[in-house]
């Protein structure tokens, strides 16, 4: 039996937590406060922790390295209903073992205990504290949010940021890749050293060797001096190579020797440089099936996929509009008023096909138009967040199902979603069935043709959405093609 102390002064949430913890067999006692924390744990020592970071009086991330000294490094799991990435870094950085968002399920805490009690709590020496050179408040002013989601976010960049890892942020464009590896940097022993972001994309396809590798004088035609690349700029520091899918092939043999032997060699050259580098790297297609296509090497994949960070969508962590919308209006617009209701409410129900980056031009735009008085619908752009003629049809379709998976996860109140697939099939049917019949004057033979369906199946669906009578055709074709189906 373990002896677990509780230290949250919310009475529903202790209650709850101690009645679970002692149905698994432990010994739990509660403390609401850090003070009452340090009584409790001169009593006795604890084999684990559970602290709160808003406590009345010292707060959590405060107390917690004295109750690790207290109890010789008794793990400590931190948990928070105001969490941002400045919180999960001195979680991290002060030695907490594990980092829990309100609301959490209970077996997510269960399940946090129980590897705390099995393994032992790693020590904070050695990695290097961040203190010393961050810019205060500078994390929850550029990667905001209070979403659940957000939150697995903070608590992946603070547990990878200390260490030498290569890490692959996933995302679709416009979600703030750049952002978080420019937080991995900072909370980094690299911190002072250069920060290089390099978009391979834009990057001229005839010399991304030369660029990212450098060459020597003489190289190819042109190439008048030794000129270093990208990778040997970044020496000592971090390189964050974004849109890396659209690496050749044939620099991508290259750039996995920089990660095995920590060397490069530049273009013409047969003498490799030393080179001390973190590689950070984005996407936001999909790697492991570029891989599969050939057109990715598996095992360049796999070294810089050590360990991923995903970022969510806007529409899937819309909690987060609000904060955001604040924030960036304080960035170009110190003065504006508060969003009104009438224009949360219609932020919040718009896709964001562009993500933060699309709401951030759409609260700019607003902002100008607004003229100081308070945000309303009408300010917006009338292409905000995609909806405009100049979407593709597929991105609007791939944003669409997207919407009602979220919006059916959403309803579901947390459980598993069932029979997802007929309802949506429910949703799409209908109107594609209804216009092909229209395009092609309700021959359903020709209908069958199109679909790739034959005469029965076309007409079967057509009477399971009552559409037969507003798609019957009156030719004697169409009604012998009924005639069969029957």
């Amino acid at each position: 039996m373990s002896h677990i102390l509780v230290v949250d002064d919310e009475e529903a949430i202790s209650w709850a937590l101690k009645k679970a913890l002692t149905q698994e067999g432990h010994s739990v006692v509660v403390a609401a406060s850090a003070e009452e924390a340090f009584q409790r744990v001169g009593q006795q020592r604890p084999d684990a922790i559970v602290l709160d970071v808003r406590l009345p009086g010292l707060d959590g991330l405060s107390a917690l390295k004295r109750l690790r000294q207290q109890t010789r490094e008794a793990p400590v799991i931190v948990i928070t209903a105001f969490g941002n990435l400045d919180t999960a870094v001195r979680a991290v950085e002060g030695g907490a073992f594990d980092y829990l968002a309100k609301p959490f399920d209970l077996d997510q805490a269960l399940d946090a205990v129980a590897r705390a009690l099995r393994v032992p709590c790693p020590e904070s020496k050695g990695q290097a504290p961040a203190q010393g050179n961050r810019d205060a408040g500078l994390d929850t002013g550029e990667i905001v949010g209070r979403s659940s989601a957000m939150q697995v976010v903070f608590k992946r960049v603070a547990l990878v940021a200390p260490r030498e890892a290569c890490v692959l942020i996933t995302g679709e464009s416009g979600t703030g890749k750049e952002l978080v590896a420019r937080a991995i940097h900072r909370h980094s022993a690299r911190r002072d050293r250069p920060f290089l972001p390099v978009h391979v994309a834009a990057l001229n396809p005839n010399l991304v060797e030369s660029e990212l590798f450098g060459h020597v004088k003489g190289a190819y035609t042109g190439a008048t001096q030794a000129r270093p690349g990208l990778l040997a700029l970044a020496d000592g520091g971090t390189i964050f190579l974004d849109e890396l899918a659209d690496i050749p092939l044939s620099v991508q043999v290259k750039l996995l020797r920089v990660l095995e032997q920590s060397e490069v060699l530049p273009v013409g050259g047969n003498q490799p440089q030393p080179l001390n580098i973190r590689i950070l790297s984005a996407t936001h297609q999909d790697l492991s099936r570029r891989v599969s296509e050939g057109a990715f090497r598996h095992d360049l994949y796999f070294r810089l996929n050590v360990f991923q960070i995903h970022l969510p969508p806007l529409r899937e962590r819309t909690e987060d509009i609000t904060a955001l919308a604040g924030h960036f209006l304080h960035r170009f617009e110190p003065r504006a008023l508060p969003l009104v209701p009438e224009t949360v409410k219609f932020l919040t129900a718009l896709p964001w096909l562009g993500n933060v980056r699309e709401l951030r031009h759409a609260l700019e735009h607003a902002a100008i138009v607004a003229r100081g008085g308070p945000l309303l619908p009408e300010h917006f752009p009338s292409i905000a967040a995609g909806s405009g003629a100049a979407a593709d049809p597929i991105d609007q379709l791939a944003s669409s199902v997207r919407l009602w998976l979220a919006q059916r996860v959403k309803e579901s109140g947390g459980k598993a979603p069932a029979n997802l697939y007929a309802d949506l099939l429910q949703c799409v049917e209908p109107p594609l069935l209804d216009e092909v019949m229209q395009r092609v004057s309700g021959n359903r033979w020709v209908a069958a043709q199109w679909l790739g369906l034959n005469r029965a199946t076309v007409r079967k669906k057509l009477g399971t959405y009552d559409m037969i009578d507003a798609h019957r055709q009156d030719s004697g074709e169409e009604r012998g093609a009924a005639d069969e189906d029957e």
